[in-house]
C-alpha cells in the first residue's frame, strides 16, 4: 500500500522537475536572443546617441509618411503613436532595418538619423 501512494507523489515530483528545467530553457533562449539583439554594433551605437526630433521628423517625412501617414496615424502601415510603449527601442532599431514585416522595405538609416528617428517617434 504504501508503495503505491509513493508511486503518484514521485510522478507529480518528476513532472514539476520537467516543468522546472522547461521553464528555464525558455527563460535562457528569451535572455540569448535579448542579448544578442542588444550587442549587435549598430544597435547599441544608436542608443548611445542622442537624437534630434526635428531631423527625425524629416526622415519620418522622406522614408515613412507614404505608408503610415504624413501624421503618423496609419495609412497602408500602422499608427505609430505610442508604438514606443508597444515595442522596445531595440524592438523598434529591428523592425525598421530588417525588412521581415512585408510590406515595410528593409530601410538602413546611418546611427544618428536611425537614433533621430526613434527620437520623433517617442514624442508621437
Amino acid at each position: 500500500m504504501d508503495n503505491q501512494l509513493a508511486q503518484p507523489k514521485v510522478l507529480a515530483q518528476r513532472l514539476i522537475w520537467v516543468a522546472v528545467a522547461l521553464a528555464l530553457l525558455v527563460i535562457g533562449i528569451a535572455l540569448g536572443i535579448h542579448f544578442s539583439r542588444v550587442s549587435d554594433p549598430y544597435v547599441l551605437k544608436v542608443l548611445s546617441l542622442a537624437g534630434d526630433r526635428d531631423r527625425g521628423h524629416a526622415i519620418f517625412q522622406i522614408n515613412c509618411a507614404g505608408c503610415h501617414g504624413l501624421r503618423a496615424d496609419g495609412n497602408v502601415g500602422p499608427s505609430l503613436h505610442h508604438v514606443p510603449k508597444r515595442k522596445s527601442k531595440v524592438r523598434l532599431i529591428e523592425q525598421v532595418i530588417s525588412g521581415k514585416t512585408p510590406p515595410m522595405p528593409k530601410f538602413q538609416p546611418s546611427t544618428q538619423e536611425m537614433a533621430d528617428l526613434l527620437s520623433y517617434l517617442e514624442q508621437l
